[in-house]
C-alpha cells in the first residue's frame, strides 16, 4: 500500500499569497518523489491503490515526477532515431496534459473545479492550434528536425536539454495548481475577472490562429512563385520577392504569433 496519506497531500494554507509559496505548497513534498517510483511499482497491479496513490502524493510532485521520467525516453528516441526534435513534437501537447492532471486530481478530492475546467478547456484550444499548425508544417514526419539544434547541440548536451525543456513544459502548468490550492480557500469559483480572462486568452489563440493562416497563405504563394515565376493571385511579384509577409496583421508585427504567446 502507499506510503502516503491522503490528508498530507496538500499544503495546509489560509491566504492567497500562501498558495504560491513554494516553501509552504511544493518543498513540504519533495521527499515523495524520492520514493514515488517504488511505491508506483508496488501499486502497479491493483487499480484502487493506484487511485490511492495518486490521491495521497501532493499533484505538483506527481507532474514533476512525470516530467523527470519523460526526459529519458525523448533521449532514447533522439538516438534511436538520429533525430532530437523529439520534445518538439509533444510541446503542444504536454502543458495541457499537466492541467489536465491537475484538473482530474480536484475532481477526483471532491474539490471545486470550475475554475480548473475553465482553463483547461482555454489550455485545450491552445494545443489544438499550435499542434495543428506544426502538423501541417511537416513536424511529425519522420526525419524532420527543427534546424536550430545543430547550433544547440553544441552547447547544451542533448540529456539536459531534453530535460530542461520537459521540466519547462511542467512549469507552464504549475499555475493550475496554484489555482487548485486556491480553490480551497473560498466557495465562489468564477467571477468577472475570471470570464475576462479566460474570453482575452481564447482571444488571443484566435489571433494567434489568424496570424498563422496569413503566413501559411503566403508562404504557400511564395513556393508556388519561386516554381513558375508567376504571382498567385491576390499576391504581387514585388512582396513575394521581399521574402517575407507584410498583410494583414503581420503588416502591424514581425511575429504576430509570439506576440500574442507572449
Amino acid at each position: 500500500m502507499p506510503l502516503f496519506q491522503a490528508d498530507t497531500a496538500l499544503p495546509s494554507i489560509k491566504t492567497l499569497g500562501e498558495c504560491a509559496d513554494f516553501g509552504k505548497t511544493v518543498a513540504p513534498y519533495l521527499p515523495q518523489f524520492k520514493s514515488l517510483p517504488e511505491q508506483a511499482w508496488q501499486s502497479s497491479t491493483d487499480l484502487e491503490s493506484l487511485k490511492h496513490l495518486y490521491l495521497s502524493t501532493n499533484p505538483a510532485v506527481t507532474a514533476f515526477a512525470f516530467a523527470t521520467a519523460l526526459s529519458p525516453i525523448f533521449l532514447v528516441l533522439s538516438e534511436v532515431n538520429r533525430n532530437f526534435s523529439q520534445v518538439d513534437r509533444a510541446w503542444s501537447v504536454l502543458p495541457t496534459l499537466f492541467v489536465a492532471h491537475f484538473t482530474a486530481y480536484a475532481h477526483l478530492s471532491g474539490l471545486p473545479t470550475e475554475r480548473l475546467d475553465t482553463l483547461l478547456i482555454a489550455s485545450c484550444i491552445w494545443s489544438a492550434r499550435l499542434t495543428f499548425n506544426y502538423w501541417r508544417k511537416g513536424g511529425y514526419e519522420r526525419g524532420s528536425e527543427d534546424y536550430r539544434w545543430p547550433i544547440v547541440r553544441d552547447y547544451v548536451h542533448p540529456a539536459l536539454f531534453f530535460a530542461f525543456n520537459v521540466i519547462l513544459l511542467c512549469a507552464l502548468a504549475v499555475p493550475a495548481y496554484t489555482i487548485l490550492l486556491a480553490s480551497r480557500l473560498t466557495e465562489e469559483q468564477s467571477t468577472t475577472a475570471d470570464i475576462l480572462f479566460t474570453r482575452a486568452i481564447v482571444g488571443l489563440v484566435l489571433f494567434e490562429w489568424i496570424a498563422d493562416q496569413q503566413q501559411w497563405n503566403f508562404q504557400l504563394a511564395k513556393k508556388e512563385y519561386q516554381k513558375t515565376a508567376k504571382a498567385p493571385k491576390h499576391y504581387t511579384a514585388e512582396e513575394l520577392d521581399r521574402g517575407f509577409n507584410t498583410r494583414g496583421l503581420w503588416g502591424w508585427s514581425r511575429h504576430p504569433n509570439f506576440l500574442a504567446e507572449q
